[in-house]
């Protein structure tokens, strides 16, 4: 069902400021409480789900959990239930708990192949060792636009998969960590409403979009979109967010949380952001690097058409 008002003051805040209300309000029709009925057998055939959490102290995470197709199924357009005995655990992963603190999380579909998302945000239920359910809060698709188009190989091994090491942990980057992100065409990215939850997004472009000012510090453009300004909103009222970074040929993942500071009109050229000019900054509180299973491998398609160069 349609939720009426979908859209909290820092959302209506961006939207306004940029002159994109009239869009913003005939998109956000597509935003409803129950999950799409095309999008059910979308869930139930991903290996990946990217989610959001905040931790007791209300640091934000994005976090990325894998497993066989089906281990993440709807019950019905309301509620999804996760099957951990067919998902890749990473019991260090801050995600397990922050839904010990918050039960509230934000949720992403995405299959990179045919650059199709879906977002859900949700309260989590009934937490057992081996599953758990999301009640649906809020859900809608988003369009497919700077997503790189990987496909994830399928019939992985579970029964070869070790439980993941213990993460690395950091306050400023490395240099190698620095050469990842600089090479990144990809990064989700949560954030977090205090009277409304977790939302998790997709970023994209062409490798290099991020710009690393310092060890401490990201500057991440903000391309047009579908005018709602779900995450900008979020951080209007709330600054804080999480990052995460997959590395597609390595297997692993590097998890930030941290501050963001919205630049709205640095005198850079329009091809960095598309002609909008606008970007977050990201300050790093805290990193954690951990290596994934090398049973996971994917295999690289292409870029968005709709990268900015």
């Amino acid at each position: 069902m349609r939720i009426e008002s979908p859209f909290h003051e820092g959302e209506l805040l961006v939207q306004q400021r940029v002159g994109e209300e009239i869009a913003a309000q005939q998109n956000g029709q597509i935003i409803g409480d129950t999950i799409l009925k095309g999008a059910l057998k979308l869930i139930e055939q991903q290996p990946m789900v990217v989610l959001g959490s905040v931790d007791a102290q209300q640091n934000v995470w994005a976090s990325i959990l894998f497993g066989l197709p089906g281990f993440i199924k709807p019950v019905d357009p309301q509620a999804i239930a996760f099957d951990l005995t067919q998902a890749i655990i990473n019991p260090h992963d801050p995600f397990w708990a922050n839904i010990q603190a918050e039960n509230q999380i934000g949720m992403l579909v995405i299959e990179l192949a045919h650059r199709r998302r879906l977002r859900i945000n949700g309260a989590i239920v009934q937490v057992t060792n081996n599953q758990f359910h999301l009640n649906v809060i809020e859900s809608y698709p988003n369009c497919p636009k700077y997503i790189q188009r990987r496909q994830l190989i399928p019939n992985f091994d579970l029964t070869a998969v070790k439980q993941c090491s213990a993460p690395q942990l950091g306050q400023s980057l490395t240099l190698p960590q620095q050469h990842w992100i600089a090479s990144a065409d990809t990064l989700f990215v949560a954030s977090n409403y205090p009277h409304r939850g977790v939302d998790i997004s997709h970023r994209g472009g062409n490798p290099g979009f991020v710009q690393i000012l310092d060890e401490r510090s990201l500057r991440i453009p903000d391309y047009a979109g579908n005018s709602m300004f779900n995450t900008l909103g979020n951080l209007m009222i709330n600054p804080l967010a999480g990052l995460v970074f997959l590395d597609f040929e390595r297997s692993r993942t590097l998890q930030l949380t941290g501050k963001t500071t919205i630049q709205w009109n640095l005198d850079e050229s329009p091809d960095l952001t598309g002609g909008t000019h606008r970007y977050w900054d990201f300050a790093i509180e805290q990193w954690l690097e951990t290596d994934l299973p090398q049973v996971l491998q994917w295999e690289f398609l292409d870029y968005s058409p709709h990268n900015p160069t």
